[in-house]
């Protein structure tokens, strides 16, 4: 008996690492049938900069220099988060006045996130005129940044045991009039995105990240809380000045009634954040006391007492993206014994998978950036020896985890 021949209806369709709809590289994998998503398969590894190997080769103080360059639009996230780590561990008090100047250039920080994500977001369905309208808001956020700080992407402004840069009574005005333009454009940018009958059809219903899903696989930031998920670094582990101030979880249901884990849901998170951080911004001016802006403010005494320091220390930021987790050991040295990041990206990656499986192929872009992904601050190692690429299976990866986490007990 002949038996009947089987016809494949599926097809392989690469995407990435190198890709027009792509800003940074990824490999996608997917099955096709048809222009539906059948599967899908994440590869990282395009981006390596050894970022934590140079930090082990440098002191705290140029590490935070270093950590700005992890990200561009988390350039103050990242240092912060190894900031707090390092203050743990050498048990450095930082003035109250300097945690509320930390909140306020986070917010802005945050701000000036989600107004280009916005942007990127509208690039990716067709709409260059709005991209060109939020980068223009986002300008101003820019320009306050620089004010400042005197930077507009790497701040320079962290200091282990505060900051390096106050707000005074003078510069108060300018924060003032850019936080009113962002409230007098906010209904706009509200409209365009929440009201447009093509937004919606682009974004209601697709890519969604069930409570379940974003529970199981570990989402975080707007991806997680547009799934209905309420966990925010600020609310549930309070840092810098965020336990004094009045503020409360963001979820889709806040405006809308309803959580649908959806691209839509997720353009609601960020767009009420930026609301939510001007509010924080605001209370921080008339809530800041006065006082010092940083513990020791001579460097060469403030590293005489890290060198000291012996022990292991966390630091945990909401980012715009989500949780920042920067681990550091100290052992009575000049340079750290082991640092340790992890982005928020790298828990938004696996929530990709069950957001595009069953979506067309049209929505892959939009899908992909509505987490907000940042591939440079999530890859981490390619293994070569000899001239010889391999990777490492999650049996292999688990082993070396256990014998570095027994070396480092030791």
């Amino acid at each position: 008996m002949i038996p009947e021949a089987t016809t494949k209806t599926t097809y392989q369709l690469p995407i990435g690492p190198i890709h027009p709809a792509l800003k940074e590289p990824v490999a996608f994998e997917f099955e096709i049938d048809g222009e539906r998503i059948v599967d899908v398969n994440v590869s990282l590894g395009q981006v390596h900069r050894s970022v934590e190997w140079a930090g082990m080769r440098r002191n705290p103080i140029q590490i935070l220099y270093l950590a700005e360059r992890i990200c561009g639009i988390c350039s103050y996230c990242h240092p912060m988060a190894f900031a707090l780590a390092v203050e743990r561990v050498a048990g450095i008090e930082v003035p109250e006045r300097a945690d509320y100047l930390r909140v306020i250039q986070a917010e802005l920080e945050r701000i000036c996130s989600h107004i280009l994500w916005a942007g990127v977001a509208a690039h990716e369905i067709g709409f260059d005129s709005v991209l060109f309208l939020t980068w223009q808001m986002r300008e101003k956020a820019l320009d306050l940044t620089e004010y400042l700080t005197g930077n507009r992407v790497t701040k320079a402004i962290t200091m282990i045991g505060g900051v390096r840069r106050d707000i005074t009574k003078d510069m108060v005005p300018k924060v003032t009039e850019t936080l009113n333009y962002f409230k007098d454009n906010f209904e706009k940018l509200r409209h365009i995105f929440l009201d447009d009958k093509t937004f919606k059809m682009r974004s209601q219903g697709v890519g969604i990240l069930t409570k379940e899903d974003a529970l199981r696989l570990c989402a975080c930031g707007p991806t997680t809380r547009a799934s209905g998920v309420k966990k925010d670094v600020r609310l549930d582990q309070p840092y810098f000045a965020f336990g004094d101030l009045d503020f409360d979880y963001v979820t889709p249901d806040v405006l809308t009634g309803e959580v649908n884990g959806d691209v839509y849901d997720r353009i609601i998170v960020r767009l009420l954040e930026v609301k939510q951080s001007i509010g924080l911004i605001e209370q921080c001016l008339d809530k800041m006391p006065a006082g010092d802006i940083v513990s020791e403010p001579k460097i060469p005494k403030l590293l005489a007492t890290l060198k000291k320091a012996k022990g292991e220390g966390i630091g945990r930021m909401e980012a715009p993206r989500g949780e920042v987790f920067h681990y550091v050991k100290l052992d009575e040295n000049e340079y750290p014994y082991s640092w340790k990041v992890r982005a928020p990206t790298y828990n938004n990656i696996m929530p990709w998978i069950p957001m595009l499986r069953g979506e067309q192929i049209a929505d892959i872009p939009i899908v992909a950036a509505s987490t907000d992904p940042c591939m440079s601050c999530t890859n981490r190692v390619a293994v070569v020896d000899n001239g010889k690429k391999y990777v490492l299976d999650k049996e292999e990866l688990h082993r070396l985890s256990v014998e570095k986490t027994r070396r480092l007990m030791a």
